[in-house]
Parts: C-alpha cells; sequence; structure tokens
C-alpha cells in the first residue's frame, strides 16, 4: 500500500537560518585568522536585537558587530520598516572564553590524539532515491526555496518577495520505498503589503487579492523553474496532480525575527535529511570541527553516501558514538535497513568500515579540511546533498593588515572518493 512522507525547508532569511548564519559566519571569520580556534557560538534574534552568546578560545580578533551587520545586509533584511535592519538593530555580544575542563580533554600534544569535545551519538544517512543521495521531499523542499530566493534577488519578477518563507513537500512513495509522485506543496514567503484597501476595497479583499497573485505567481513562475533546475530523474515528480497550498494563513507581511525570535541550531531536521534516517540531537551551526556534534555527523553521512553509491545497499544509517575527551570512538554502526547487496551481516559490515575509515576528531578534520572557514555555506539549504567544490575565499576586516585568502573545498564529506575502496573490500570489484 502507498503512503505519504513530508519534509520542510526554510529560507535564508527565516530567524532561526539568520541565527544559524551569524554564528557560522562569526566561526568563519575566527577559523580565517587562526585556524585551531576552538568556537561554540549561538545566536538569537528577535525585533530589532541580535545576541551573541558562547565560547570561544583564539589567538585572532574578530570584528564582531561587523560581521553581524554585513551578514543579515546580505541576506536581504536592509529596511529598518519590518522590524529587523542589519545598520539599525541592537548587538550584544556575552562571548566568553572556553572552559579549560573542556579544552584540556581535546588538545593533546599528539595532534591524531585530540579528544572529542563532547560525548554524544551522531547519524548520517543516504538513499538511493534521487541523485543526491538524500531523500526526494527534502531535495525537492530546499530546490523550491533556493529558486524562490534567485528570483528575490534577481528583483525582475515576484518583487513583492522578502527574505522569509517555507516550504513543505509531501511526496506518495510505494511499498518498496521508492517515490512516484509529489502529493502536496506548501510555500509560505513573507511578502509586502503591495495591494491596499481603498474606497472599494475592504482590508480583507486586498489580503485576498494578494494571496491570489502569490498563488499565481508560485504556479506560473516559481514552479516552472524549479522543474528545470532538477536532476532530469526527479522532474517527473512534479507532473503529478498535486495540491498547492500557498500562504494558507491568507497574508505573510509580517516575518522575519520581528515575527518569530530565531535561534541557532533549531533547524537541525532542515538541516540533514528531512526527518528520514536519525538524528542525534546536537546542532550544527557556530561549531568548529573538535566538536563531533558537527565533524562526525558529517564524516557519518560521508560514510553513508559512499556505501550506498558503492551498490552495498539502498539506504544507509551510521551511527557514531563519542565519550567527551577520547580519540576513538565508543561505537560505530551501519544499518542497511533490510537493503543490503553484499553478502554480509550489518555488524559485518559496521566492522568492516570501522577499519577503512578513521573516525578520530583529528583524522576527520584532515579528511574533509575542517579547519578552513568553510562554515557559512552550509548554513542554509541544508548540509548534506551538496556538490563538493574548491573555491577561494576572502576575507578583510580594518584590524587586518591585509584581506586574507584561503583555498578550501566545500562539502568535501559528500566525495565519493571511497567508494571503489568499499567495492574492493566487500567483493564488488
Amino acid at each position: 500500500m502507498n503512503y505519504l512522507f513530508t519534509s520542510e525547508s526554510v529560507s535564508e532569511g527565516h530567524p532561526d537560518k539568520v541565527a544559524d548564519q551569524i554564528s557560522d559566519a562569526v566561526l568563519d571569520e575566527f577559523l580565517a585568522r587562526d585556524p585551531q580556534s576552538k568556537v561554540a557560538c549561538e545566536t538569537l534574534v528577535t525585533t530589532g536585537q541580535v545576541v551573541l552568546a558562547g565560547e570561544i578560545k583564539s589567538s585572532a580578533y574578530v570584528d564582531l558587530h561587523e560581521v553581524v551587520r554585513r551578514v543579515i545586509g546580505e541576506i536581504g533584511y536592509n529596511d529598518s520598516r519590518i522590524g529587523f535592519d542589519a545598520q539599525s538593530c541592537g548587538i550584544l555580544s556575552a562571548i566568553h572564553e572556553q572552559s579549560g575542563d573542556i579544552n584540556r580533554g581535546v588538545e593533546r600534544s599528539a595532534p591524531e590524539e585530540q579528544g572529542a569535545g563532547d560525548q554524544g551519538m551522531m547519524f548520517g544517512y543516504a538513499t538511493d532515491e534521487t541523485p543526491l543521495y538524500i531523500p526526494v521531499t527534502i531535495a525537492l523542499a530546499h530546490a523550491i526555496l533556493k529558486e524562490l530566493s534567485a528570483i528575490r534577488r534577481e528583483g525582475r519578477e515576484m518583487t513583492y518577495l522578502r527574505p522569509d518563507s517555507k516550504s513543505q513537500v509531501t511526496v506518495e512513495y510505494d511499498d518498496r520505498h521508492r517515490p512516484v509522485g509529489v502529493h502536496t506543496i506548501v510555500v509560505s514567503t513573507q511578502h509586502d503589503e503591495f495591494i491596499h484597501p481603498d474606497a472599494s476595497t475592504s482590508q480583507q479583499q486586498a489580503d485576498a487579492a494578494m494571496q491570489q497573485r502569490i498563488e499565481a505567481d508560485v504556479r506560473a513562475i516559481l514552479l516552472p523553474r524549479v522543474r528545470a533546475v532538477l536532476p532530469e530523474q526527479m522532474r517527473h515528480l512534479l507532473d503529478t496532480d498535486f495540491r498547492l497550498l500557498v500562504n494558507p494563513t491568507g497574508k505573510f507581511v509580517v516575518g522575519g525575527p520581528h515575527g518569530d525570535t530565531g535561534l541557532t541550531g533549531r533547524k537541525i531536521i532542515v538541516d540533514t535529511y528531512g526527518g528520514r534516517g536519525a538524528h542525534g540531537g546536537g546542532a550544527f551551526s557556530g561549531k568548529d570541527p573538535s566538536k563531533v556534534d558537527r565533524s562526525a555527523a558529517y564524516a557519518a553521512r560521508h560514510i553513508a553516501k559512499n556505501l550506498v553509491a558503492a551498490g552495498m545497499a539502498s539506504r544507509a544509517l551510521v551511527q557514531v558514538a563519542y565519550a567527551i575527551g577520547c580519540a576513538q570512538p565508543v561505537s560505530l554502526l551501519v544499518d542497511t535497513q533490510g537493503t543490503a547487496r553484499v553478502d554480509a551481516s550489518d555488524a559485518e559490515i559496521s566492522a568492516r568500515v570501522a577499519e577503512i575509515f578513521d573516525m578520530r576528531p583529528h583524522a576527520i578534520e584532515q579528511r574533509f579540511g575542517l579547519r578552513k572557514p568553510i562554515y557559512r555555506a552550509t548554513a542554509t539549504w541544508g548540509h548534506v546533498g551538496r556538490t563538493p567544490r574548491r573555491v577561494q575565499l576572502q576575507f578583510a576586516s580594518r584590524y587586518d593588515a591585509q584581506p586574507i585568502t584561503v583555498d578550501a573545498e566545500l562539502f568535501a564529506w559528500e566525495k565519493l572518493d571511497y567508494v571503489e575502496p568499499l567495492r574492493a573490500a566487500f567483493g564488488l570489484a
């Protein structure tokens, strides 16, 4: 019997994502100047106010106020009339030094023996239902908002758009867990008050007219653009007669941090697999890679993706767990959810994977280049299902003698560089 599954995404202007981007931008600024910085930065955003808190150990100096205002401006909050503005918002910093008790559990004289920054369990997941190796529901939800953001920034169509938006996609699956087609799409987007009441039009009628215009534009402009940018194997999913709900409350003028307080780390399911697989509970943004909440979750995703890409299973869920101050994980499990295509049990697969992948925190940092300032790019549209790419990053402030240039690789944990070693290890070569 067929069933339905739903995932959501949020835009770069969603208040929680504003907070994530500020936290990751702060992290990047410190890593650009001191790659050994230890950073745990949390951000709260609300009407006219930003609060930074957390612990940082670094030899670098960063102008936190400048970073916050720049990020908010780049997102698109540049008008004080909407209750949150890059230039006029207040900024309170409550950053202090990292605890020595935590630091001594992390730093070692031998770098390879670096301990985990905390206890906990992390998960990575992959599925072959999309070319991105993530569930189709979250892939579509991200694609809708990425294209909506592009339309807003181009400024040629749907010119009433504001930065805050959300999407939700429900997909019908068959009893073999294969996607059949889209069942429901929800798009909620903040907008200007672009139709006003007058002598012949009430506020209620003006609101209804705005909603109708936005829904028509979503159908005629947004969704065709989304279909065009999807991988070819996914486009047919939008050919079904799906239900479309646009701004279901009827109006979305008050939004962003003025409409809802935002906090770092409240969108961990948006950041990962849209509710498929599992999540250990630890957020990513604002944390340097000594925090295994982040780095080990990336490493677990890397394992799961390479296992599925190697043809070993249709789906793979990888769990890894650590004790604070200890380099070696206390456990590693691969769960193929009954889809394994190799002559080995999940326990045997787990044991071999533990031999192939070095899961010590320092090894993970080295494998993916995690001491580079690569994290702002992860704070929107998900940390997984992305395309690895080499970039040259620029950092500058009035406190730097000259601009800082860093060569780095974004999303290195998404590389399929272990496919052949895995195939060889399991006799598939």
